[in-house]
């Protein structure tokens, strides 16, 4: 293999990782509210990146045809993802209309460092698409590059890592629109829609 060989690889993976990860999803709505709140920050964005590199690397060690052999397993997964998704949404529209949500000072702290850790291993974990996107479609695009599979892996990673990073620490950028009253609201109003939608979907198998 020749360094443009792996360097075209990598880039390939990186593409493929960052084309899976960007699109709006329970994940990402987290990362999001918990950059935007300043709160367990480097927790959210090291967990998200270390499970998608194990899960990308399980992929390409083969564990992708185990999911396609166990379909069942996928499914005990959906029922308990969409569960957990239609709950989160109930939570998020609670703090949507509560009376202090106009107060963006009350959405500071309300959530330590265990809960954090649950949710975002939850949204992470119990999501089926997870299993299927990262694991066997990108698993599959890497084992069709050979010998290179590996650089494939490493970009795809790569993506994770920059995405998630960028997400959760950026979000301080958008913090004095947070600052505004009313802000919160809208947020968490969102995040509802968001995680009812995917919830749906997902417990119908869509």
């Amino acid at each position: 293999m020749t360094p443009l060989e792996i360097l075209s690889t990598t880039a390939t993976g990186l593409g493929a990782g960052l084309a899976l990860i960007i699109a709006i999803g329970a994940q990402n709505a987290f990362v999001l509210r918990q950059g935007l709140r300043g709160e367990h920050v480097g927790l959210v964005v090291l967990v998200c990146m270390l499970s998608d590199i194990v899960l990308i690397a399980a992929g390409i060690f083969g564990i992708g045809e185990v999911v396609q052999a166990v379909p069942a397993v996928v499914v005990v997964i959906r029922l308990a993802g969409a569960a957990f998704l239609l709950s989160y949404a109930a939570l998020a529209t609670k703090r949507a209309f509560r009376p202090g949500a106009l107060n963006a000072s009350a959405q500071q702290g309300s959530l330590n460092r265990k809960v954090v850790l649950a949710t975002v291993l939850t949204l992470t974990w119990l999501n089926p698409h997870v299993y299927l996107d990262t694991v066997l479609l990108l698993g599959t695009l890497a084992n069709q590059h050979g010998d290179l599979r590996w650089w494939f892996g490493a970009g795809a990673a790569m993506g994770s890592v920059i995405w998630f990073s960028a997400l959760g620490f950026g979000a301080k950028l958008l913090r004095p629109v947070f600052a505004k009253p009313g802000a919160w609201r809208v947020l968490d109003g969102l995040i509802a829609v968001v995680m009812v939608v995917l919830g749906v979907k997902m417990a119908l198998g869509i």
